[in-house]
């Protein structure tokens, strides 16, 4: 229940923010911008301190720990499988179209409108 408060004021606070760039509307742009900030700021520290909000930062470090992990492909590679989606692409544009012409070439000869 208090995570569920928590997260619930965190939207007050981005709710707040917005509220500010707009009730600011004669101000100086630069006030307007920092009242959406320091709402997004304060909301997000007070969702940090919620469960879900640890859990989900938790979730960050390791999805950027797994990303480290990962072998990329090098630039060859990216290279000459580009080069093959690319010829794929095209062979089946002309696979598609050639079926496409047939098709419409036999329907023009059952509707009696041949060439």
């Amino acid at each position: 229940m208090a995570d569920k408060i928590k997260l619930g004021l965190a939207g007050l606070l981005v709710a707040a923010g917005i509220a500010g760039y707009y009730l600011l509307r004669d101000s100086a742009l630069v006030l307007r911008v920092i009242s959406v900030l320091a709402g997004m700021a304060f909301a997000t520290g007070v969702a940090y301190m919620s469960d879900p909000g640890k859990r989900f930062v938790q979730f960050g470090r390791e999805s950027i720990a797994e990303s480290r992990k990962v072998v990329w492909p090098t630039r060859k590679e990216t290279v000459q499988t580009t080069g093959v989606v690319i010829a794929f692409v095209v062979v089946m544009a002309i696979f598609l179209w050639v079926v496409d012409a047939s098709l419409m070439s036999f329907v023009k000869m059952l509707m009696g409108q041949g060439d």
